[in-house]
């Protein structure tokens, strides 16, 4: 009975289109190891399950190493599918309401200074057209800090040149515009211009901006060595990866001054616990924030 649920849940988050497929990965293993734990204790109908199987599972978690993060995504993936078994009847109660999340321990990320970003984006040779490639690459990461997955998932129709902003799909489809500034803007064109032509490949190539050298989409892992590889050239002695530059970029702009809200707001959060709620904030605004207090306008 608690693996049928599971399903039907399983199949709801899929099909409503809300939760990114990354989330739905990962709430799918968290809450099937769940089940398998329940099962195991002899709990095999949802209206069996209390508030002392929840706690004795986080236990269990915390006990194998889990980090409090971890342990807190599990919790939130519970609640969601006890949310589920209430509404469709499955359960009458929520047991998971009255559980606490553990308290995270926050690891403050590396970020790079402005002279080791700038170190970084200098070292691609701009004279082929990989190198041009990757230079676009690391300029839009640091421009907009957009995530990895956000980046690589990037259209032509997505860059707005006149209009200086980019187009982001962000985590659960919510799209997003963010202010870029002319730097990486010129980079672009030049990747566009100069080097996209010639990594295209007839029937495999779609509008996606960033191409591999087979002509097809450009993988998150692709990034992740991309960056890698300059930071190492650059003689950064940090563990640089593609978040680095998500984290660095908003540190800058909030070193230089800019809005805390307005910087929430480019960097797409909207989780209360990452972020306090916050309004819509005007887009020419962003735009004068990004201009004024970025590194590289």
């Amino acid at each position: 009975m608690i693996t049928s649920a599971l399903n039907q849940y399983l199949r709801t988050l899929q099909l409503e289109g809300t939760t990114s497929s990354n989330t739905v990965a990962s709430y799918t293993n968290d809450l099937r190891r769940y089940a398998t734990f329940l099962l195991g204790i002899g709990v095999k109908d949802p209206s069996e399950i209390k508030e002392d199987h929840i706690s004795e599972y986080l236990m269990e978690l915390s006990a194998l190493g889990l980090a409090s993060s971890s342990v807190a995504r599990n919790l939130s993936a519970l609640r969601g599918f006890h949310t589920f078994l209430v509404v469709e009847g499955f359960a009458s109660s929520n047991p998971a309401d009255a559980i606490e999340a553990p308290k995270v321990n926050r690891r403050l990320p590396d970020v790079l200074t402005i002279e080791e970003v700038n170190a970084i984006l200098e070292q691609p040779d701009t004279n082929n057209a990989v190198g041009l490639r990757d230079r676009a690459v690391l300029e839009v990461l640091y421009a907009t800090g957009v995530r990895v997955s956000e980046l690589v998932n990037m259209h032509l129709r997505d860059i707005f040149i006149e209009e200086e902003f980019v187009r982001v799909m962000g985590k659960g489809s919510k799209e997003r515009l963010v202010p870029i500034g002319r730097s990486a803007l010129h980079w672009l064109r030049e990747y566009e211009k100069n080097a996209r032509p010639l990594l295209t490949r007839r029937g495999v190539t779609f509008d996606w901006i960033f191409l591999s050298t087979r002509g097809r989409q450009l993988t998150r892992m692709a990034v992740w060595q991309i960056v890698r590889m300059y930071a190492t050239l650059a003689g950064i002695q940090k563990h640089v990866h593609p978040h680095t530059f998500r984290h660095s970029f908003a540190t800058h702009l909030l070193e230089g001054g800019a809005d805390l809200r307005a910087v929430q707001e480019m960097l797409g959060h909207t989780d209360i616990s990452t972020t306090q709620i916050y309004t819509h904030i005007d887009r020419e605004y962003l735009k004068e924030v990004h201009r004024t207090f970025h590194p590289r306008p």
